[in-house]
């Protein structure tokens, strides 16, 4: 009989360095594992990170406070040389004074922050697998997308040695982002036109609020372009109003029913098959101002002032919005035009009999349809928008969502950002990439997988608990399992299919108390208490007792959630 046997090996790979290589001050770089699967050491230097900056409130103290010791170090002394330095008021050394010889941490911020780098990168290849059942961590445990800027940040945040250099590699970062920004280039590594994706941590969410008004600011000057083109042109033609003679440049005119054509503003693009009631002119679909791009707490504040003051303020102001733009583009329209198109569902078309009867007695809007019972209501809101809307396209309207103030205010709180907050961020967000990335290359391997779904299911179950931060340690180590499978399928499974061997003297791993001994018996193995494995159950890759040898795994203590 063949069973999973937990071996020393399957960790090792990713052991802890020697105390002398500890206190280098070049980034952290195991072997060239790295380029295959996050480094299980980068991910614990981002733990350590969470565990010992609670009491910091921003990274700018963080910058002041910290020194030039170890994570490990400042876990017992970060909180007494924290509240001397912020009393005392130290100077921080400026970014240039800290790495500004160091070409590898130069080389990590260009590569951040530059498209090209970031283009370099991605054709040298992928780490993921394209597998569409790989699991979406990101979604999981709230992190980032595998392979994003969030998650390449981590790796270089993470391969740091010092909270002080890691704080002040984040205000650099800060700095190139908000030069981005100023300059109109987007962040690479992150959508440039998607609204905030909620699934996702909130850091990832701020980047894409800043790409996409970047994305929103260039349309707008192409929109603002395209106007003032075609009001040089009108202005060629004459006034607006050129009588019944159509022009001959290729600006768009409307007949309206004083038959008279009125150039139209801010039309995007016609509407198949589709004309003005009144008129019979074509239909055009508006630019419209776009709506807020909002992230996940920004949400919930918009659903707490909706539900403590009954406003729907924003949304009567973007309705205003698309009847302006639509009165631009179409002139002659009439709010059924505009219903028809914004609300088909509050439009009925008239039946051809309907329409033959309505004919007959001379009303030709009836004719070809009616407006819902709610739209034909007095007092109904979009008729009191409709009779005070004006003619105006999108881009000479009072902006409806500021997206200098956003990214301003998106900036600001990265400035001011809790350390601990962003050390969560980057960690799950490290932790969900190197999970993807190990799962697309385990897959295929039957028996691998079944192991590894073990060690999935405690990372996600885990994380989704509030208090993960406790277990933190506990989860590096399982992490650290889950890239030795990645990195080493086939000798993993010649070190977990060897014969179990009958050995009286032996007690289970669990009975041990070994490392993952409650792992075990949350997923199926024998418990801590029970000398021999429930029947009829199949045991674990942690149903074994440990090799002899002491290893990074001893002492963990995990319990189950």
């Amino acid at each position: 009989m063949f069973v999973p046997v937990f071996d020393a090996n399957l960790c090792l790979a990713n052991a802890v360095s020697s105390p002398k290589e500890k206190e280098s001050d070049s980034p952290v770089k195991d072997d060239n594992n790295s380029d295959i699967v996050p480094s299980a050491n980068v991910l614990k230097q981002l733990a350590i990170g969470v565990q010992t900056t609670k009491i910091i409130k921003s990274m700018k103290d963080l910058m002041i406070s910290s020194r030039d010791s170890s994570p490990v170090k400042e876990r017992s002394t970060l909180s007494l040389s924290a509240m001397k330095s912020l009393v005392v008021g130290e100077k921080e050394d400026t970014f240039a004074s800290e790495f500004g010889r160091d070409e590898k941490v130069m080389s990590l911020i260009h590569s951040l922050t530059n498209a090209e780098g970031h283009l370099s990168q991605t054709k040298n290849g992928s780490r993921m697998e394209k597998n569409t059942n790989i699991t979406n961590f990101a979604k999981e445990i709230h992190g980032a997308p595998p392979e994003c800027f969030v998650t390449e940040l981590a790796e270089a945040i993470g391969s740091l040695k010092t909270l002080r250099k890691m704080a002040l590699f984040w205000s650099r970062v800060v700095v190139e982002v908000r030069r981005l920004w100023c300059e109109g280039q987007h962040i690479p590594g992150i959508p440039p036109d998607e609204i905030p994706d909620l699934n996702s941590c909130m850091l990832y969410q701020q980047l894409q609020v800043i790409n996409c008004c970047i994305s929103r600011k260039r349309r707008r000057a192409i929109a603002t372009e395209s106007l003032d083109s075609v009001l040089k042109l009108a202005k060629l033609d004459g006034d607006n109003k050129c009588g019944d003679t159509p022009p001959l440049s290729p600006v768009v005119y409307a007949r309206i029913s004083s038959g008279e054509l009125v150039l139209r503003l801010g039309a995007d693009k016609r509407r198949e098959n589709c004309t003005l009631l009144e008129t019979g002119e074509p239909v055009y679909t508006p630019v419209m101002q776009e709506g807020p791009l909002l992230t996940e707490d920004l949400i919930k504040e918009t659903e707490e002032f909706v539900l403590r003051t009954g406003s729907v303020g924003v949304g009567c102001s973007q309705l205003l919005s698309d009847m302006q733009a639509f009165k631009a583009a179409n002139p002659g329209c009439i709010l059924e035009d505009f219903v028809r198109w914004h609300s088909p569902p509050d439009w009925t078309e008239a039946s051809t009999d309907d329409e033959s009867k309505e004919s007959a007695d001379g009303d030709n809007l009836s004719s070809k349809g009616q407006l819902s019972m709610r739209m034909q209501k007095e007092g109904n809101l979009w008729r009191e928008l409709w009779e005070t809307a004006k003619p105006v396209p999108a881009v000479r309207q009072s902006p409806l969502y500021d997206e200098d103030l956003s990214v301003e205010g998106i900036l600001h709180s990265l400035e001011n950002i809790s350390p601990s907050g962003l050390f969560e961020q980057l960690f799950l967000s490290l932790l969900s990439c190197g999970c993807a990335i190990a799962e697309g290359r385990i897959y295929g391997n039957e028996n691998m997988y079944k192991m590894f779904k073990e060690c999935k299911d405690y990372i996600i179950v885990t994380c989704q608990a509030k208090s993960w931060i406790e277990k933190a340690d506990d989860i590096c180590q399982v992490y650290e399992t889950v890239a030795m499978m990645a990195l080493n399928p086939d000798g993993v499974i010649r070190v977990t299919t060897k014969p179990q061997q009958p050995d009286d003297d032996n007690e289970s791993f669990e009975q041990k108390g070994g490392s993952f001994g409650k792992l075990g018996s949350m997923f199926g193995g024998g418990g801590m208490d029970s000398k021999t494995p429930p029947k009829n159950q199949e045991p674990t890759m942690f149903s074994k007792k440990p090799p002899k040898p002491a290893t990074p795994l001893e002492n963990i203590g995990l319990t189950p959630q």
